[in-house]
Parts: structure tokens; sequence; C-alpha cells
């Protein structure tokens, strides 16, 4: 269904119409906001990995 769907010709036009909802002037700040989200994320799961390695080593030193 969705096999198509990431052509460069349907990619353009995802974009123009977003350029067209938002303007050129939100496009920076739209841009930013998803980085410090995707930045946030990456954060957020790495805290969760180390806080598991943590506790998987705690379990291994009381063995």
């Amino acid at each position: 269904m969705f096999s198509g769907l990431f052509q460069p010709m349907h990619l353009l036009i995802i974009m123009g119409i977003v350029l067209i909802v938002y303007g050129p002037g939100k496009l920076p700040e739209l841009g930013s906001s998803l980085g410090k989200g995707i930045k946030g994320f990456k954060k957020a799961m790495a805290e969760r990995e180390e806080k598991s390695n943590d506790t998987l080593e705690t379990k291994e030193i009381e063995k």
C-alpha cells in the first residue's frame, strides 16, 4: 500500500504542501523543535539503557 510513497516526486509535493501550510518563516522553528525532540528522545533512551546496565551489574555483583 505504501510501497511507492517515498519517491522523489512525492517528497517534493509533500515539501511544497508543508511550505504552503507553515510558510517559510515557520520552517526553521519547526525544524529546530523537531531536532530538540529527537535529541531529547535519544538522551532518554541512553539514560534508560545506562540505568538498565547498572541494574544488571548490581545483580551480578550480588551473586
